[in-house]
């Protein structure tokens, strides 16, 4: 199905009221995106541009930036997130549970929700069996944590013709590919309905930081101007904002402070509700139970 026929335009000034329980008025979630780089494949993202140009394997620099996310810069975030007893969202590669199972030891332990994000890290239009890809994403999270994934976040947001039919046929009931909304919206399956749940590409470090090349301010900046028109927006219908950080990215030590300082402003409002996604599936299906995902 091309994109138009998975979802109608929706104005959502037009929509009916959304209301989260005890009164508060915007859901925000946070995705911690874990990753496994291949060294024998291209790097997914690259700091340094290999100066004889091409795609050199193996790409030392460039792995090394990124493995030190999972070493260092993921313990450095999870101090911040421990502090503010937020219930964050790992969205992990299958592989990187066994690959780095200290840090899905330590989500687990958290009660984390975790999300599918592909086997590996690398994008589903490249991967050689898709349903094949899904099943062992799906495998890995349940044998680790005892209980399937509900939500699924394409690497790089990538997706097939037929991601979210294949989803939809194992079980799954959200992804977050479909940055286009503010609330949850359903997208047409071949099989039934699945929800999407809002995302981010703007607040966002792999956009800002190595795509638009910001200082490490601007995630602070851009989250709280971001935070800010929701709430407002919000006094209505319920809204949904996402946070998207990454180890190797905001876990560095020169941009620790930027994100720490966020929930430090979030903290000053009421009205807001930290959720998980699947919390927010949940929430978003009590309001609206047409959106269940129909016959699998």
């Amino acid at each position: 199905m091309l994109p138009t026929e998975r979802i109608a335009y929706s104005a959502i000034s037009e929509r009916p009221k959304l209301t989260l329980p005890g009164g508060k008025r915007l859901a925000v979630w946070l995705i911690v995106n874990v990753e496994e780089w291949n060294p024998k494949e291209t790097m997914p993202r690259t700091v340094l541009t290999p100066p004889a140009g091409g795609s050199p394997m193996p790409d030392i620099p460039n792995w090394a930036w990124h493995e030190y996310g999972n070493r260092v810069g993921f313990w450095r975030m999870l101090e911040v997130i421990d502090r503010f007893a937020l219930p964050a969202v790992l969205a992990i590669n299958g592989s990187a549970i066994s690959a780095y199972e200290p840090i899905a030891a330590a989500a687990k332990k958290r009660g984390w929700e975790f999300m599918g994000h592909g086997y590996t890290q690398k994008n589903m239009q490249k991967v050689p069996d898709e349903r094949e890809d899904i099943a062992k994403t799906t495998d890995a999270i349940q044998s680790y944590t005892g209980k399937r994934p509900r939500g699924w976040l394409g690497p790089g947001l990538t997706e097939t013709w037929e991601t979210p039919d294949l989803l939809h046929e194992a079980g799954y009931d959200y992804l977050c590919d479909w940055v286009l909304d503010d609330q949850p919206v359903e997208l047409k399956t071949r099989g039934g309905s699945i929800v999407n749940i809002p995302y981010t590409q703007e607040c966002n470090d792999v956009a800002m930081m190595l795509i638009q090349h910001h200082k490490a301010s601007e995630y602070y900046d851009r989250a709280i101007d971001q935070f800010d028109q929701l709430y407002a927006d919000a006094r209505d219908s319920a809204r949904v904002m996402a946070l998207v950080v990454h180890p190797y990215i905001m876990g560095a030590p020169h941009r620790l402070k930027h994100f720490s300082r966020i929930f430090e402003h979030i903290g000053r409002h009421d009205g807001v509700a930290y959720m998980s996604g699947e919390q927010i599936y949940d929430w978003y299906l009590s309001q609206r139970p047409q959106a269940a995902g129909g016959v699998r």
